[in-house]
């Protein structure tokens, strides 16, 4: 069953992939699920909504976005899912619901996962701070601990069966952009940069990431996907604001600084693993994978790789009510920061399934089977 589900997904068309994504939205597969449940947490590459509930600019609950959504906008910022959701998906769940969105009848009765990623945050409590309220990485933990703690015992009512849950479940972290992006980059707001010297401020987020992750591992975790940082510097973002502008095809200066962080993510997760006993920690490498989209998309099946698919505004959200594209799975990114959702479905579907280097050690798929 699960070979031919690997199958199915690998080589699903376009088409068949949007009817598939209503299904998914408004009925679920969870009878067939290999994991309990996901959890996510991080910024707008995996948020769904939570930013709607509070008072930023980093929003996305209009068109264009969610043009290809069952329900329109959703405050993901993309056309359609994220790579979060289509994890789910494979796994046999329905999209965790944003934490927010959630009454408080309804975070008690939900058990196949919830969505704390809030846009703009970072692992800093100050990131992106400067564009109005986020849910810091720190916040985000503290509801899960509310969720692991007042909600899931009413479901569960013996703790070593909710142990047990938590520990079979998937727990994908998206952090670190937003603390070079809408931190460590702008001077103008941030004291970050005229405080630490880049391989310092690198050790800072690190630091403070290793003790964040520790903290999901007490509270039940044991199961965790963490994404690098991309290739920042090959943002339309980035690229459209460089005084002066690059000679190259991106921002290198940007792209060198992230990676300090990146170099040092392996480490500290097999540290991790070392320490946490019956922790498994998978790292998909987006930096590698996007710089490498970018200089060829041709290569990855894009014909137009650099410009988004929508209009945007200073802050590289899609201009409200403009329309975008006709050849949205042509294009890289939708808006100027974020891919369209073809391309998180192909890299959620090559991290789930395949065996690479974009996630390693393992797989998501081999993950949930791991005991």
């Amino acid at each position: 069953m699960v070979v031919l589900m690997k199958s199915s997904y690998l080589f699903m068309p376009i088409l068949v992939l949007n009817l598939f994504l209503c299904f998914t939205f408004f009925v679920g597969i969870s009878s067939g699920a290999i994991a309990p449940a996901i959890y996510n947490f991080g910024d707008s590459l995996l948020d769904s909504g939570n930013n709607n509930f509070l008072q930023t600019i980093a929003k996305a609950n209009y068109t264009p976005y969610g043009i290809d959504f069952p329900t329109g906008p959703t405050g993901r910022f993309t056309n359609g899912a994220t790579g979060g959701d289509f994890m789910a998906t494979f796994l046999g769940l329905p999209y965790p619901p944003a934490y927010l969105s959630l009454s408080q009848e309804w975070r008690r009765i939900t058990t196949t996962g919830i969505n704390y990623a809030s846009s703009g945050s970072g692992i800093l409590p100050e990131s992106g701070t400067a564009m109005g309220d986020n849910l810091s990485l720190d916040e985000q933990i503290d509801y899960f601990k509310s969720t692991v703690k007042n909600d899931l015992p009413r479901i569960y009512r013996f703790p070593r069966i909710l142990s047990y849950t938590l520990s079979r479940s998937i727990f994908v972290i998206s952090t670190g952009a937003n603390d070079y992006l809408n931190n460590y980059l702008q001077p103008q707001f941030y004291n970050t940069s005229k405080t630490y010297p880049p391989q310092e401020f690198a050790n800072l987020l690190l630091n403070t990431l290793e003790q964040q992750l520790t903290t999901i591992y007490n509270l039940g975790g044991r199961k965790f996907l963490i994404y690098n940082i991309g290739a920042l510097g090959c943002l339309p973002i980035v690229i459209a604001a460089a005084n002066p502008k690059p000679s190259t095809l991106c921002v290198e200066d940007v792209n060198n600084l992230v990676n300090i962080y990146n170099n040092g993510l392996p480490t500290m997760l097999k540290r991790l693993t070392s320490s946490l006993q019956g922790s498994t920690f998978v790292r998909a490498d987006l930096f590698t994978l996007g710089y490498a989209q970018f200089q060829d998309p041709l290569k990855f099946g894009y014909s137009n790789g650099r410009t988004p698919c929508c209009k945007f505004d200073i802050f590289g959200q899609c201009i409200r009510g403009q329309q975008p594209c006709n050849d949205i799975d042509n294009r890289l990114f939708y808006d100027a920061i974020h891919p369209a959702q073809l391309v998180n479905y192909r890299f959620a579907r090559d991290c789930f399934f395949r065996t690479s280097a974009l996630c390693t050690p393992i797989n998501i798929q081999q993950l949930t089977f791991k005991l």
